[in-house]
Formats: structure tokens, C-alpha cells, sequence
């Protein structure tokens, strides 16, 4: 049996050097934010989030029925009335077809 000094630990087990926690290396992380200067990150998190906020039960009924009404998603009906401000009806083809053709993509 070989003798090892007090603090020393065998090499192929642990390969990290000297002082070295063994813990991942932390500037390989990427931010949430991406690359890049954080800018007006946390502004429009936070927008996002205020405007996909729960929207009380008979409206979000109310939504989904038109939306399968048009043959469109929830998310995409709504996503609409946030972008643009209007609810599309049955005569807005034009439209329609424009939310089909991003989808298809």
C-alpha cells in the first residue's frame, strides 16, 4: 500500500487541480437574457407577463369558442387582440389566411 500525505488526494479520481471545487465552470453560463448588454430585458419580461396575465374564466370561454370558431388557437386568437387590438370576425379572411400561412411556417 502506498503512502499518501495528509490532504493528498489520488489524481484519477479527482482530476480538478489544487483548490478547485470540481463544481462546473460559471463563465460557460449563459444569462437569461442571452448575449449581449441586458438592455430592456426585465421591462418587457415583465410586460409580457402583465399582458398574458389570467384573464377571468368567462372571457377566456369566450375567446376559445371564437378562436375554434375561426379555426385558429387560443394563443393565437389572443395574441391578436394584444398586438393589434381587434377581434377578428369571420370576414376578416385576409387576416385569417395571413395567421394561417405564420403557422404553417
Amino acid at each position: 500500500m502506498q503512502q499518501r500525505r495528509l490532504g493528498e488526494l489520488p489524481r484519477k479520481r479527482y482530476p480538478a487541480g489544487r483548490g478547485h471545487n470540481g463544481g462546473p465552470p460559471l463563465d460557460d453560463r449563459l444569462p437569461e437574457w442571452g448575449r449581449g448588454p441586458i438592455g430592456t430585458y426585465f421591462g418587457w419580461k415583465a410586460a409580457h407577463k402583465a399582458a398574458w396575465k389570467a384573464v377571468p374564466a368567462e372571457i377566456a370561454v369566450r375567446r376559445a369558442n371564437k378562436a375554434a370558431e375561426l379555426g385558429l388557437s387560443y394563443e393565437e386568437y389572443t395574441l391578436e387582440i394584444l398586438e393589434r387590438g381587434r377581434y377578428l370576425q369571420a370576414s376578416d379572411t385576409n387576416r385569417l389566411a395571413e395567421i394561417r400561412a405564420r403557422r404553417a411556417k
